[in-house]
């Protein structure tokens, strides 16, 4: 009898390790990139603002970036809008070719949330418009 107890016991063990082991898996793989927010921008337009999409936790990143599609956009300011953080303000940032992405900026801190940002931008060659992503890292 006291060997099924001690089989059960250590079966229990087992069992208890494995799924906090799962857990800690599922915990790593939270770290990727995801999208924020999107706005369609016009040729005719020079800035515009984003908000972030999402929940509370789904707006507290370690890093956000920006890409564009549609057409080559040229980013003369960014602002990130934190809560409970200064602003950060980043200046000539450059031109994004459509398909690519600005180098990735680190939250203040350890984590932030992001609750928006504005663009000062030129829409280049002939398109009419644009996609501007905001893209956070957790």
């Amino acid at each position: 009898m006291k060997v099924k107890i001690h089989k059960l016991t250590m079966l229990a063990i087992v069992a208890a390790s494995a799924v906090l082991m799962g857990t800690a898996g599922n915990a790593r793989a939270a770290d990727e990139w995801f999208v924020m927010g999107e706005k369609s921008i016009d040729a005719a337009g020079t800035g515009a603002e984003m908000k972030t999409q999402g929940g509370r936790w789904d707006k507290d990143v370690k890093k956000v970036k920006l890409s564009v599609e549609g057409a080559d956009v040229t980013l003369t300011k960014v602002i990130l809008f934190w809560d409970n953080r200064p602003d950060d303000t980043l200046a000539n940032v450059g031109t994004l070719k459509a398909g690519k992405e600005t180098t990735p900026h680190d939250a203040p801190g350890r984590k932030a949330r992001l609750t928006k940002v504005e663009i000062q931008y030129k829409v280049l060659g002939t398109a009419k418009t644009a996609t501007v992503k905001i893209w956070g890292y957790d």
